[in-house]
């Protein structure tokens, strides 16, 4: 299982990195610096970097999100938000071999070709056949638990062997990618501003951020592959950090 989305981080306001880097306009006067966009392909169960894209935010996701795909491959899953459930992007996914279980818009309507008893439909998304899904799923955090309706699409079309219970607890997974984010942005970054003055500088702290995360990350998977049935995930990221700084 992967999970592919994208965040924002935030550059200084000089004027080299303001000929590559923008301020992103709102109602409330906008971003008081600069930010880039950053886009990766995570896997779920470790956490681990399998690849990125970054650059302005004057290009959305889903024009960075094809730079991606060379690095999928058949047997993987890959897991995404509505926001990539565009046709296009979608059929050159499933021409990599690999499986899609996408969120859509609730209220986007789609044809229904069959019924199936676990309550999915067989459908399509452009020249794509997909299952659709509709289900609740609650999401847990410190602040309380949210429950919401989800529209979910996949190639996985057999609903014998992928049940759309199975589905919509898998589609669960993708809020791992969520948290490889927080990590690499709160935890190592600590929120901070990037460092670097230049376009250049900015494309070199990138590239060290993510091989810190993934230094860290895979460190984090061969220990707790040293003892059986503990997940990768319920390693502590900020311990591992503060090891990382204090040293032996």
């Amino acid at each position: 299982m992967v999970a592919l989305d994208g965040t924002t981080m935030t550059v200084p306001d000089t004027p080299a990195v303001l000929t590559r880097f923008t301020k992103q306009a709102g109602n409330h006067g906008g971003t008081g610096y600069p930010q880039l966009r950053l886009l990766a392909l995570v896997a779920c169960g470790t956490r681990t970097l399998i690849d990125a894209v970054f650059g302005p935010t004057t290009s959305g996701e889903t024009t960075y999100a094809p730079r991606l795909l060379p690095s999928l491959r058949p047997g993987m899953i890959l897991l995404a938000d509505r926001n990539f459930a565009a046709q296009k992007l979608l059929a050159a996914i499933a021409a990599t071999g690999s499986e899609v279980l996408v969120r859509l818009k609730n209220g986007r309507r789609m044809p229904v070709l069959a019924r199936y008893r676990d309550g999915s439909y067989l459908s399509t998304l452009g020249p794509v056949r997909v299952r659709v899904v509709d289900c609740e799923i609650t999401i847990t955090t410190t602040a309380g638990k949210h429950t919401g309706l989800y529209r979910l699409a996949t190639t996985l079309l057999d609903h014998h062997r992928h049940p759309a219970a199975e589905l919509a607890t898998l589609y669960h997974q993708r809020w791992e990618i969520e948290t490889a984010y927080l990590e690499l942005k709160s935890t190592i970054l600590g929120g901070r501003v990037l460092r670097a003055r230049t376009p250049q500088g900015i494309d070199q702290e990138i590239y060290a951020l993510l091989v810190v995360h993934q230094l860290l990350r895979t460190a984090m998977a061969d220990a707790t592959g040293s003892r059986p049935g503990t997940d990768p995930d319920r390693g502590p990221f900020p311990l591992s950090v503060d090891t990382l700084d204090t040293g032996p």
